[in-house]
């Protein structure tokens, strides 16, 4: 929507927001804060302090080892949990130099990138087969903007595969992705970076970590980033944050953490090529379709996140930890999605298409608030020894999406023309203001038999209320409320004390009002829901220095929603969706110079019965059938370390109905790309380190949608100087 043509009620919105930020700073500084423990450790000055890689009392299952607690829902050591966890820790992060969420995500096998929707932009994919757009959580609690995450303040990265709704609540339907923010330390240092890349990339960040006492500390990370996407040149990507946290009483049995957290971004979108019939449109991978000049194509969100958390021991039994958490998501856009005008002829030559400018506006803003108490008990019932997580979640969520419908010039889909100047007509379509509340209870025992098995088991209950309201006419109201039990178990036999045998089984459910949005479609229709069944195998091995695992899994929607066939207008939970696969992971040393991190996951997607009889059998959409990824390392003699990677991704599809002209899939390309590293310490305080992306300038599809897919970067050079002063 124009800024400058913006009726008066959203200017008064806006001219609230900056009010509403401060006292969001001010509330949450004084009341909110980091969502897990900072575990106590004595280090006075930056050389005892541990370096990233240092392993905690958590081994890696998937991959490297991670620092930080967070799966203190999951009691035992990873190697022992029952379920696929990939966690890519600080080090990888900053190896590959993955700026974003995304270019992080490619290291996980089983997902698969998606591109921005027309209700939703930022960061979206496909875990397992299943859309995990709203599945993203930040220290264990939902992150539930629609934004394009920066890794800057994040010590790991998390993947959790398979129905998790009793950890997290709705969704997580084949996964969920937890973000794991950096926590104040008990020694001082600051580290700063500095990069600059072939795609024009600025950017720069700071770590600065200060001791207060033998108890406290306070920590301050920032992040500023411009910069274009090579052979996409017209889309730009401008954003810059900072995060300060306190951590107070560490090492002591009560401890409070305050966290908060502000990113924003003012970004020329890229919604990319069009598909003609079945296939991308063949034309060069820069065709850019919006506007990227004067008042063009624009992005533009505010993140503001401020978490606080108290945890006290009783004693070494007992612990009870609060969290609370709000969050504020605004968003303004308006972005170009190509298309190509239905009834085309198949063999028009490309030269005479003239693309539809589809405009997507949307101007909005989201509101969190989210508390979770728990309490952790160890317990003896015989000679069985019990491990406790049991507690209460309450959360309110609020939208009010505007959106416009614009009427805009089109353009040549051979030789689009970027820069003209933006025109057309604007009309107000749609104002809603949506909520949802949530009531839910849980408990998860691990029991453990003897050295060898453990029993684990668990309950969830979620009250979900909601309410919808459309002001535009044709006007609406909607109100659902639903009641729903996830339950989870498993079984672990640990043949030796490095290594696992597991089995294990739960469930998840997502309502229809799992993004805030209901219709007359769904209104009335019940949660869909999974059930998960997965054997696996886990090993530590040579004194923890190699993880390798293995899973077999099956994830099965049996009540997804399709149209009724007595009211196309209306959904019902009649459909039947199934993802069968396995996963083969390794990650670790094989030398001491030598580092290795892979995954490779095979799916078979199939949707086993449907009401629409042109999807029935048909695989799910996003989900291919391999994925691979690789990263080594190598440190050479000359204090040199070199690096390199792949990514393999095979064919995909946008969705599961074939082109109604055709009667053939639309169907994205798969894909190999290459990546490379070095790095060598000038000193040693100062490093340089260098970064080639798409090495081979692979012409590849990146992110898919129905409506529009994304090509990937081309070849990209990133030269980045760190320092520690």
């Amino acid at each position: 929507m124009s800024r400058q043509t913006a009726p008066a009620s959203l200017q008064s919105v806006r001219e609230n927001r900056s009010q509403l930020k401060l006292v969001l700073l001010a509330t949450t500084m004084l009341t909110s804060a980091a969502a897990f423990p900072v575990r106590a450790q004595n280090y006075d000055t930056p050389q005892q302090m541990p370096t990233v890689t240092v392993e905690s009392t958590r081994s890696g299952s998937e991959g490297y080892t991670t620092s930080d607690p967070s799966f203190y829902k999951l009691t035992g050591p990873l190697v022992d949990t029952p379920q696929s966890i990939t966690s890519l820790p600080r080090q990888r992060l900053d190896d590959q130099g993955a700026t974003t969420m995304r270019d992080a995500l490619r290291n996980v096998p089983g997902i698969s990138l998606a591109a921005g929707e027309g209700g939703a932009q930022g960061d979206n994919l496909t875990i397992r087969g299943f859309t995990a757009r709203s599945d993203f959580f930040l220290d264990g609690m939902r992150d539930f903007g629609s934004y394009y995450r920066d890794p800057f303040n994040m010590e790991s990265i998390e993947v959790l595969k398979g129905p998790a709704s009793l950890l997290f609540g709705r969704g997580s339907t084949g996964g969920v992705v937890n973000q794991v923010s950096k926590q104040p330390e008990l020694y001082s240092y600051n580290h700063a970076t500095m990069a600059f890349g072939s795609d024009l990339t600025r950017r720069g960040t700071a770590d600065i970590n200060a001791k207060i006492d033998d108890t406290s500390a306070l920590r301050l990370n920032v992040m500023g980033n411009d910069g274009n996407v090579a052979n996409r040149n017209a889309a730009e990507n401008s954003r810059y944050g900072f995060a300060p946290s306190l951590a107070l009483g560490l090492g002591t049995p009560t401890r409070m953490t305050f966290n908060y957290f502000h990113q924003a971004e003012d970004d020329i979108p890229d919604y990319g090529l069009p598909w003609f019939y079945s296939a991308p449109a063949a034309v060069p991978r820069n065709n850019f379709y919006g506007f990227a000049d004067g008042n063009h194509d624009y992005l533009k969100t505010d993140v503001d996140i401020g978490t606080v958390k108290i945890e006290h021991d009783f004693n070494s039994n007992l612990t009870l930890r609060n969290q609370l958490r709000l969050a504020n998501y605004q968003r303004d856009a308006r972005i170009t999605e190509p298309q190509i005008p239905a009834g085309t002829p198949i063999t028009a030559p490309l030269s005479s298409i003239t693309v539809t400018r589809h405009e997507i506006a949307v101007d909005s803003t989201e509101t969190f608030i989210d508390n979770q108490t728990d309490l952790t008990s160890k317990f003896n019932t015989g000679n069985f020894k019990h491990t406790l997580i049991s507690g209460i979640e309450l959360s309110h969520e609020t939208s009010d999406p505007t959106r416009p419908a614009w009427v805009v010039p089109g353009t040549n889909l051979v030789s689009p023309n970027a820069n003209v100047p933006f025109s057309g007509t604007e009309t107000f379509t749609s104002r809603v203001t949506a909520s949802a509340d949530t009531l839910a209870g849980y408990a998860l025992d691990t029991m453990a038999i003897n050295e060898q098995w453990d029993l684990i088991g668990g309950l969830r209950w979620d009250y979900v209320e909601s309410y919808y309201n459309q002001a535009i006419p044709p006007t609406s109201q909607f109100n659902r409320t639903d009641s729903l039990v996830s339950w989870r178990t498993g079984i672990v036999y640990k043949p030796a004390t490095n290594g696992s045998i597991y089995f294990a089984t739960g469930t998840s459910f997502n309502p229809s009002v799992e993004q805030l949005s209901l219709s007359s479609a769904n209104a009335n229709t019940p949660p869909e829901e999974t059930t998960s069944y997965e054997v696996g195998t886990k090993w530590d091995l040579f004194d923890k220095k190699l993880s390798p695992s293995f899973s077999v899994f099956r994830d099965e929607k049996t009540n997804a929603r399709t149209p009724d066939p007595n009211n196309p207008l209306l959904n019902v939970v009649s459909g039947d969706q199934r993802v069968d696969g396995f996963e083969i992971g390794a990650s670790g040393h094989l030398t001491e110079q030598w580092q290795v991190f892979g995954g490779y996951a095979f799916m078979s997607s199939k949707v086993v019965k449907s009401n629409n009889p042109l999807e029935q059998g048909n695989p799910v959409a996003n989900a291919p059938q391999h994925t691979f990824n690789l990263w080594s390392t190598y440190e050479l003699p000359w204090k040199v370390e070199i690096g390199g990677g792949m990514n393999a991704v095979s064919s995909r599809n946008a969705s599961t109905t074939p082109n109604t002209t055709t009667g053939v899939m639309e169907t994205a390309p798969g894909y190999v790309t290459f990546d490379a590293m070095a790095k060598y310490p000038l000193t040693d305080k100062v490093a340089l380190q260098l970064n080639v992306y798409n090495l081979l300038d692979k012409y590849y599809y990146d992110q898919i949608h129905p409506a529009h897919i994304v090509p990937g970067a081309g070849r990209t050079v990133l030269l980045t100087t760190s320092v520690n002063f």
